[in-house]
């Protein structure tokens, strides 16, 4: 099992155990692991963010959750269940029934996800019929009450209104009133704030925070940025190269992290105390794509702290405590080397 969850009483939302997807090479035979045996949990409300650098797995890994692979990928392993049943098996019919209605996905691309010849209203009603509103009224009531929910102005002309007469923020958020349209269990933002300037994304971060705890929707965040988490999120999943490589509460991770991917995000951006003069650290050589063959622990040839057997042999997920697990030979708190 990849990842160890956080013990509770009540059954997850979401239970993902052991998923593989892959995709296979252009020029030559075999395939490539983009999602490598991930293991996570969710629970109803519960907020989480999968995080790590572009081309880590994130993406393809809630794609796989939902059935949306892009040819020529696909899951190969491991289940996907979700209120008892495993997604994996259903049939594309029934998949359609649970995607915009038990389960929204708002996309990292506010301006390309919307259909530019079609009014922001509109679009938002046909979320509506195709879950069954088939009111009229019902649907325009409901489209305003949407828009006016994300924090939209003047919500019933803005309805009329066409995308690109949206800012970036406002396109945002209104693909997040789409995606609250069924009022959906889970909601999985895939990196939401892209292209979006500092204030708008801590905007989206907080309706997000606001949303859930008012509809009581587990919210399922991906993103690169650890900074945008911590107001959000009560648990942070670390994924590198198709696996999860850490796991823990906010506070765990933020405070404690254990493993030295990490502790290299954690220093790479700008946070509140920092010393006047102190420069970001970085983190060397460039990311190992998922699905990329590596002898040993994948963050190995950019690790700093690696030891022989680092290159040797993958390490299993080990728990911390009841709430915090890693991957790692040479564990932060154990190396004398320092967390934060």
């Amino acid at each position: 099992m990849d990842a160890v969850p956080a013990k509770t009483s009540n059954k997850p939302l979401l239970s993902i155990r052991s998923l593989v997807t892959e995709f296979p090479f252009r020029k030559r035979e075999g395939t490539a692991r983009v999602v490598d045996g991930i293991s996570l949990d969710m629970h109803e409300g519960e907020r989480v963010s999968i995080v790590g650098e572009s081309g880590s797995g994130k993406s393809i890994a809630v794609r796989s959750i939902l059935g949306l692979v892009p040819v020529p990928g696909q899951v190969t392993g491991g289940e996907v269940i979700f209120k008892g049943r495993d997604l994996l098996t259903l049939r594309e019919r029934e998949m359609a029934r649970i995607r915009g209605a038990e389960i929204a996905l708002v996309f990292q691309d506010p301006m390309t996800s919307w259909n530019p010849v079609k009014r922001v209203g509109s679009q938002i009603k046909e979320a509506l019929a195709l879950h069954g509103a088939s009111n009229a009224r019902q649907r325009q009531e409901r489209t305003v009450e949407l828009l006016a929910r994300v924090g939209i102005p003047s919500p019933k002309e803005r309805a009329e209104a066409y995308p690109h007469q949206f800012s970036g923020g406002m396109r945002q958020r209104g693909m997040i009133a789409m995606a609250l349209a069924n009022d959906p269990d889970l909601l999985i933002a895939d990196e939401p704030t892209t292209a979006l300037d500092v204030t708008v994304q801590d905007q989206i971060i907080r309706r997000l925070r606001d949303l859930s705890e008012n509809s009581g929707s587990a919210v399922l965040l991906i993103t690169h940025n650890l900074a945008l988490v911590s107001s959000l999120c009560d648990r942070v999943v670390v994924m590198y190269a198709g696996r999860i490589l850490e796991q823990g509460t906010t506070q765990e991770i933020f405070s404690n992290p254990q493993h030295p991917y990490t502790l290299g995000l954690l220093r790479s951006v700008p946070r509140l105390g920092q010393k006047r003069g102190e420069r970001l650290v970085g983190i060397p050589g460039n990311p190992l794509q998922a699905g990329a063959a590596e002898r040993g622990c994948k963050f190995c040839s950019r690790c700093t702290f690696r030891i022989e057997r680092c290159s040797e042999q993958e390490p299993a997920m080990e728990r911390i405590s009841d709430t915090q697990s890693v991957r790692c030979w040479v564990k932060m708190s154990a190396s004398g080397r320092g967390a934060a």
